[in-house]
């Protein structure tokens, strides 16, 4: 007697997610970063209900990906080691670091709950270690490399924006750490320094490749935003540290330092903004190139969102009254960015089930 098989709805709908799961981009975790910032965004500027709501669902995305990945790895192991040493897409892993950091700062702004952030905080160190000496060491020593054309994009700098995302989380944390708020105080200032640092030489490197190199639209991906979002979210953290002076002496000797740093990290971002809109209609209008939904887009959905926090956070941190207009209304732009991605993200996977009927 042979067993029954299981009704025909089932396996098309299992060979589908199987194929969505094999076809994973390793920079998915975007996704929980920018509904996480965008979260964030409105906390801070009074929209609770939002908020709450985005607050959520982004645990959702975050559990469901987190259970995507480690299917990934166990059915696709090969596809996933190869994403994970290559020199486009291994940075993409990075966004598992900062999606849980924000997941985390989440964790405490909305429902107090620093245990639960504490946790994700352990999570996202041992994950940023993994990846950062797994990616590094394997593009420093591996035989076959790509040309710097080939080989470098804004994605890049997601490594950046995972060690600054350890740098926040680690700041708002330090406020109940008691007797460790020195020791949380001094990691969240080390990581921002560090991140600092790999901003420097990894944007040198992509500027370099953007003047010097031919650049066609297939180049200009969603994850070149990262260019700005990487500098928001600097900003941020070194505005947390300076909220953050009166619990660490240390830091009070080096306020002109991270007052500097910080506005030189948001007018560095402020700069990259009026630049990737023009190569965006470049893009899209002059060369018409087409616009549809790419798991890429959160990339350049969380730089929307970090850069309303990041305004209103600084100017918070120094009494900068003049510039709060601009988060106002710059989470128009961000939470209408995020919707659109969210739409196409609904109707891609509407349409991959639907192509395996």
């Amino acid at each position: 007697m042979t067993p029954q098989q299981p009704p025909r709805a089932n396996n098309v709908g299992t060979r589908a997610i199987r194929k969505m799961i094999e076809d994973l981009p390793p920079s998915y975790f975007a996704l929980v970063m920018a509904t996480g910032v965008n979260s964030v965004a409105c906390y801070l500027l009074g929209m609770e209900l939002i908020s709450i709501g985005m607050f959520w669902l982004n645990i959702l995305f975050y559990l469901i990906l987190c259970a995507v990945f480690v299917l990934r790895f166990i059915w696709y192991k090969q596809n996933f080691l190869a994403d994970l040493f290559d020199h486009a897409k291994g940075p993409g892993f990075f966004t598992i670091v900062a999606a849980t950091c924000i997941l985390g700062v989440q964790f405490i702004l909305i429902q107090n709950n620093y245990t639960i952030a504490l946790l994700l905080w352990f999570v996202g160190v041992i994950f940023w270690l993994l990846i950062t000496y797994t990616i590094f060491t394997t593009f420093t020593i591996k035989e076959n490399k790509p040309t710097l054309a080939e080989g470098i994009n804004g994605a890049w700098l997601l490594a950046v924006v995972s060690t600054q995302a350890l740098a926040v989380l680690s700041a708002k944390l330090s406020m109940q750490m008691g007797e460790y708020k020195l020791i949380m105080n001094f990691f969240a200032f080390s990581m921002w320094l560090w991140g600092g640092m790999q901003y420097i030489w990894m944007m040198s490197l992509i500027f370099y490749r953007y003047t010097f190199f031919k650049f066609s639209p297939n180049d200009l991906s969603p994850p070149y935003w990262i260019n700005m979002g990487a500098m928001a979210i600097s900003t941020m953290a070194g505005s947390l540290l300076i909220i953050n002076t009166p619990h660490a002496p240390f830091l009070l000797s080096t306020l002109a330092f991270l007052k500097g740093f910080s506005i030189f990290y948001w007018a560095t971002g402020t700069w990259w903004i009026p630049m990737l809109v023009i190569l965006a209609v470049w893009r899209h209008v002059y060369k018409k190139f087409p616009i549809s939904y790419d798991p890429l887009y959160w990339g350049a959905v969380f730089p929307l969102g970090m850069y309303t926090v990041s305004t209103f956070e600084m100017a918070d941190a120094m009494s900068l009254d003049f510039l709060m207009p601009l988060p106002k209304y710059f989470i128009y732009v961000a939470l209408v960015a995020w919707m659109f991605a969210f739409v196409g993200l609904v109707q891609n996977l509407v349409k991959k089930l639907l192509l395996h009927q």
